[in-house]
């Protein structure tokens, strides 16, 4: 006699008595059957706005392998640039544009963050699933009114009326495009390609070349991992959501239209975040941490009961009427360009490598070397001038609205930034004593050297003010700092001060008319360097 076979069914009725617990090993065996092949994917059914869509998951190597950029659409093929991913938009192609350009320079760090962050996440992803047929108008899935028969999607409830079952992605019947989604796509393929060719180029935003490629002995030395962590990552699992190309009953133009209008109210109803709300979310960036740590701890700074707030938390700019003082992503490139030479590791390295989250006492230490800037920072004349003035009286110019400002640049974020930026160099790079270079300043401020910024006779004039504009010149930052490293004592070599008086000059320079500091027009090899303090 012949021994049959074994039969799992059978098995799970005759090892288990409880129903309950009967059922769900049933259950189990048929999910682990289902799963053990990528045909067919296990999906809840979700209806919203007229449109079905089919939510699972897939291991970030079935994102990489069996999705495509929404480029690759055969109906936009004519217009597909392979160089870039990209579609190229011209008087044809405008009305059919469904994805925003494929920034390439963002694929590095991405999949930096997959490779590195023990807490990565990606948010789950929209796709949409595609057939053959759909662009042959002959097909035989489309009626005589050019309506589709059927939709592009597959679905297979398990059991009566469930919104449970399963869809169909078997790659001989289906192509997949993402929608929304297509800089994670970038990304995890990435990461797959780094995890193959043990290397990855780095591209500029149109895709070409940038800099030298990342290795992955780098990323493991960089990170401490293990080669047997990155392993694990491609059967990480993201979760996707499936809606059709061409849903029963549609023509070809009403389902692009619906295609496209999905993308758009998806990308309109998600906000891109303000460098400021970046800021406040960062906990990776040791500078973006120290500065949010001095915006809610210092005296200068911090919320009190009895005046108004000192920081703008969202904005990177603040308005003419604002009360506040600064905005976090100027405390955040404050941070940066005073602590950077002091912590150049918590900068990406030469190698375009992304820093981790620096150490707890690392972080401290450099809180506490802050806050020492900012209590001399605060010690100065013009802030404490707070005590009974509000900021706009202090900040605007002269000859603005309500009159009588100040025109001080330790009130505009460009001249706070320019400032951090100038006495990290001074303290961190050429070793100057902080409390003798806020002497210097002291007296500087003491005398209205950072005040009147629209007067001829101000160092800052030209510099971080367009007297033809009537406006702060951002642009001038750069120059702003080297002149404060040069007042404060720290600037000795002759090619570097002979660069520095040319730059001075060439900023006072207005329609081929230069500026002295008494107002007069001169030649610009007379404008000349002001005093070391």
């Amino acid at each position: 006699m012949i021994a049959s076979a074994s039969d799992p069914i059978a098995d799970i009725f005759s090892q288990y008595d409880d129903a309950e617990e009967r059922n769900h090993k049933l259950l189990a065996s048929l999910f682990d059957e289902y799963f053990s092949g990528d045909e067919q994917l296990i999906v809840q059914k979700t209806q919203m706005g007229g449109t079905e869509a089919y939510v699972g998951s897939v291991t970030l190597e079935w994102f990489a392998n069996r999705v495509n950029f929404a480029s690759h659409l055969p109906l936009l093929q004519h217009k597909y640039n392979p160089a870039t991913d990209n579609i190229e938009i011209d008087a044809d192609s405008i009305d059919e544009i469904q994805q925003r350009p494929l920034d390439w320079s963002r694929q590095a760090p991405l999949v930096q963050y997959l490779a590195s962050r023990k807490h990565h996440k990606f948010p789950p992803v929209l796709v949409v699933i595609n057939q053959p047929w759909v662009d042959n108008p002959k097909a035989k899935q489309w009626n005589k009114k050019k309506c589709a028969k059927k939709s592009t999607t597959q679905f297979t409830p398990l059991g009566k009326d469930s919104n449970f079952g399963l869809l169909n992605v078997s790659e001989d019947d289906v192509t997949i495009y993402a929608l929304d989604g297509q800089h994670r796509l970038m990304g995890v393929q990435g990461l797959m390609k780094l995890l193959k060719t043990q290397k990855l180029e780095r591209y500029k935003k149109d895709k070409s070349p940038y800099g030298s490629a990342i290795a992955i002995d780098d990323l493991i030395e960089q990170y401490q991992i293990s080669p047997a962590y990155l392993r694990k990552l491609p059967k990480e699992k993201i979760g996707i959501e499936f809606i059709s190309a061409v849903a029963t009953g549609e023509t070809r133009e009403e389902a692009r239209r619906r295609v496209r209008s999905t993308f758009v109210h998806v990308n309109l109803m998600a906000a891109p975040l303000s460098k400021g709300q970046l800021a406040q979310l960062n906990e990776d960036d040791g500078f973006s941490i120290v500065a949010r740590k001095i915006a809610v701890s210092h005296p200068l700074l911090e919320q009190k009961k009895d005046r108004k707030p000192r920081v703008n938390w969202n904005s990177a700019t603040v308005a003419a009427k604002s009360t506040v003082l600064t905005t976090l992503q100027a405390l955040k490139e404050m941070s940066e360009k005073y602590l950077g030479h002091r912590y150049p590791q918590w900068k990406p390295s030469d190698k375009g490598l992304i820093p981790l989250r620096p150490e707890d006492e690392e972080l401290e230490e450099g809180i506490q070397h802050f806050h020492e800037f900012f209590d001399n920072l605060a010690s100065l004349s013009s802030y404490r001038l707070l005590e009974y003035e509000q900021t706009p009286s202090l900040r605007r110019f002269s000859f603005e609205k309500d009159g009588g400002g100040e025109g001080n640049l330790l009130f505009r974020p460009v001249g706070q930034v320019a400032l951090a930026q100038a006495l990290g160099i001074l303290v961190f790079k050429k070793g100057f004593s902080l409390e003798n270079v806020f002497k210097k300043l002291t007296k500087f401020d003491r005398e209205g050297g950072f005040s009147g910024m629209e007067y001829p006779k101000s160092l800052w004039y030209g510099v971080l003010y367009d007297p033809n504009r009537k406006r702060v010149l951002v642009a001038g930052r750069e120059l702003a700092a080297k002149l404060l490293v040069y007042i404060l004592g720290g600037t000795q070599d002759t090619q570097e001060l002979a660069q520095l008086r040319k730059s001075l000059a060439r900023a006072r320079t207005f329609e081929n008319k230069t500026v002295d500091f008494e107002g007069n027009f001169v030649e610009p090899k007379k404008v000349g360097l002001p005093n070391i303090l």
